[in-house]
């Protein structure tokens, strides 16, 4: 069996070497980068950069209190910028050796489709080559969107996360354009290294795929930190300016707002990087490049599946197409995988992270389900105390009639750690009464999950029951 993938990033890499477990011959086509977006200039780069703002920030903040006493402590920024870039390349090169291990076969160039299942590979040298499999797995993943707002394209001070995350000189004020996940990560990090952040949101509402409960907690801090929200004010303009840009906005009472920066982070999003895949010429569906696929990834295309960010209807997050990508691989070799969207959690590292699996109140209610809640504050958990002062919340949704968990909501240290234990509630059909069953070590910040768990039942121990 000859499968080939196109993308090697965390879907990817993690269907070659799936389906070279399950004993297929695996071509790997990259044009660019092994670990793609997430461990070049995504993921990982980014919790680098948030890692180096969480420790600037608790020994600013809490340095004094906790006995740590360290005289003006600044950010070194291109030695952030150095470490960022040593985690990156000791994942990637760590990705090269295990697909060497596992005998896949790594092609670079950009490939794209001239009929189904049959792609013509240009190589960096120029070269062009023909090729075939028995199937093909698409995780070609996707790119920042950059809106049609005028001077936007034309200004150079405007940057991309992956510009963001490159920046040779720390500025000194920063419009961030999208207050979104991307945009608010990076938003805390250069905030604690010391940058001015103005965020821009054309809705009325930041964060839109947490619990509402969740947000107003991360707001409020991120505001601690020095950042400025400015709600429902659509950008009409981006100009040139003294400083390098100048960002016009109108509010939602019709009033001119205008930012000036040295630097403008368009973060509204991302789309499917399949523009280069010729999609008709492999018969593909899709949505405006979006790939559409079943829940065993299948596309239109018998032999053809498609992974990650360039599929439509997905959370566009690595651990979502890592996911998807041993669904695909498995059904490739013959199997009967299914991928399950329920059971997958969401992370925003803000300060603090947040994370959410399942089913939000809102959707709940929208959906005319019968349903309890726990809650549990941080400040009452003793590890969440010694770590963040106790900043943080979780809250637990269940079925009001069995207390099956619908859904579990953190925000607090180590939120996106703790998350998997709501992912396998959710997966494994668990009640209430089960995860109350179950004991958890003292003194750690998942004795709050439990703890939120006997509060939906009217049982908490350390807080009132109201």
């Amino acid at each position: 069996m000859k499968i080939v993938v196109i993308g090697g990033g965390p879907g990817g890499y993690v269907a070659a070497i799936r389906a070279a477990q399950l004993g297929a011959e695996v071509s790997l086509i990259e044009k660019q980068y092994l670990g793609g977006t997430c461990l070049n200039v995504g993921c990982i780069p980014t919790k680098c950069l948030l890692h180096s703002a969480e420790l600037l920030t608790e020994l600013r903040e809490r340095g004094a209190q906790l006995g740590v006493e360290a005289e003006n402590v600044q950010a070194n920024f291109p030695q952030i910028l150095a470490h960022k870039n040593e985690i990156s390349h000791q994942l990637t090169s760590g990705i090269a050796g295990l697909l060497r291990q596992n005998k896949v076969q790594v092609i670079e160039g950009e490939a794209h489709f001239t009929a189904p299942k049959v792609l013509e590979v240009v190589q960096s040298n120029g070269e062009k080559s023909t090729v075939t499999g028995d199937a093909m797995i698409v995780a070609v993943g996707s790119v920042n969107a950059i809106p049609p707002i005028p001077g936007i394209r034309d200004n150079p001070c405007c940057v991309d996360s992956t510009g963001a995350l490159s920046l040779e000189k720390l500025p000194e004020r920063m419009v961030v354009i999208g207050g979104g996940v991307i945009g608010l990560e990076l938003a805390c990090a250069y905030a604690a290294f010391g940058t001015k952040i103005t965020v821009v949101e054309a809705q009325d509402h930041v964060l839109p795929m947490l619990d509402a409960d969740l947000t107003k907690i991360g707001v409020e801090r991120m505001k601690k930190l020095g950042i400025d929200f400015y709600l429902e004010s659509p950008v009409q303009s981006v100009e040139s300016s003294a400083a390098g840009a100048t960002v016009v906005c109108k509010s939602s009472a019709g009033e001119t707002l205008r930012f000036e920066a040295e630097k403008v982070l368009v973060a509204v999003g991302r789309r499917a990087n399949t523009e280069f895949l010729d999609l008709e010429a492999g018969g593909l569906e899709h949505q405006r490049g979006s790939i559409v696929v079943n829940d065993k990834m299948e596309t239109n295309v018998p032999g053809v599946y498609a992974i990650g960010d360039c599929v439509a209807g997905h959370a566009q997050l690595a651990h979502t197409a890592s996911a998807m990508g041993e669904t695909a691989a498995e059904n490739a070799m013959g199997g009967s995988a299914v991928y399950d969207e329920r059971t997958n959690p969401t992370c925003v590292y803000i300060e603090p992270e947040a994370a959410s699996v399942g089913l939000t109140e809102a959707q709940c209610k929208a959906q005319g389900i019968d349903y309890v809640v726990g809650r549990f504050p941080m400040r009452a958990n003793g590890k969440a105390l010694v770590l963040n002062g106790g900043e943080g919340l979780v809250k637990i949704i269940a079925g009001r009639r069995y207390g099956d968990i619908l859904g579990m909501h953190i925000i607090g240290p180590r939120a996106s750690d703790l998350i998997a234990e709501g992912a396998l509630a959710i997966g494994s059909e668990l009640t209430l009464d089960e995860v109350i069953a179950t004991i958890h070590s003292h003194p750690t910040v998942s004795e709050a999950l439990r703890e939120a768990a006997l509060h939906a039942k009217k049982r908490a121990i350390h807080i009132p029951n109201k």
